[in-house]
C-alpha cells in the first residue's frame, strides 16, 4: 500500500508541475482601461490590457430602406501574435458585410479577364433581353 501512495503522490506532483509550467503569462494581464456606453440605437466600448491587447468598437442602427434597419459597426483591435508579430486590424461591418483591413491579412489574387466567349454571351444577352411574360 505504501508503494501505491508514493506512486500516487509522485504522479500528483508531476501533474502539478506540468500545469504550473503551462500557465500562460497572459493569465496575469491587468485591465488598464475599459469603457462602455450602450443605448437603444447605438453603442461603443473600448478596453486596453497590460499585455498590449486593445480594442475599440462602435455601432449605430441606421435605416437602409423602407422599414428596414441595419447595424453599422466599425472598430479596431491590436495584439501580439504568438510568433511575435504585432497585429493591427480595423474593420467595418454593415449591410455590405464584414470588411476587415490589416497588413497581416492575405490579399486576393487580381481579377482575371473575362474570356471572349463569355463576354460575347453576355453582350448577346444584354442586346436580346427576354420578353416579359403575360400574367393574368
Amino acid at each position: 500500500m505504501q508503494k501505491f501512495l508514493v506512486a500516487f503522490a509522485l504522479a500528483v506532483a508531476c501533474v502539478h508541475a506540468d500545469v504550473a509550467h503551462l500557465k500562460s503569462p497572459e493569465a496575469d494581464a491587468q485591465v488598464l482601461r475599459s469603457t462602455a456606453d450602450v443605448q437603444p440605437d447605438q453603442y461603443s466600448f473600448a478596453f486596453e490590457t497590460s499585455n498590449g491587447i486593445a480594442a475599440q468598437e462602435s455601432g449605430v442602427l441606421k435605416n437602409v430602406g423602407k422599414d428596414e434597419a441595419a447595424l453599422e459597426v466599425q472598430g479596431s483591435n491590436q495584439y501580439t501574435a504568438p510568433d511575435g508579430q504585432p497585429i493591427q486590424l480595423t474593420f467595418i461591418a454593415n449591410e455590405n458585410g464584414y470588411q476587415p483591413q490589416g497588413s497581416h491579412l492575405p490579399t486576393p489574387p487580381p481579377p482575371q479577364p473575362i474570356p471572349d466567349y463569355i463576354q460575347r454571351s453576355l453582350d448577346y444577352i444584354a442586346a436580346h433581353p427576354p420578353k416579359p411574360e403575360n400574367k393574368f
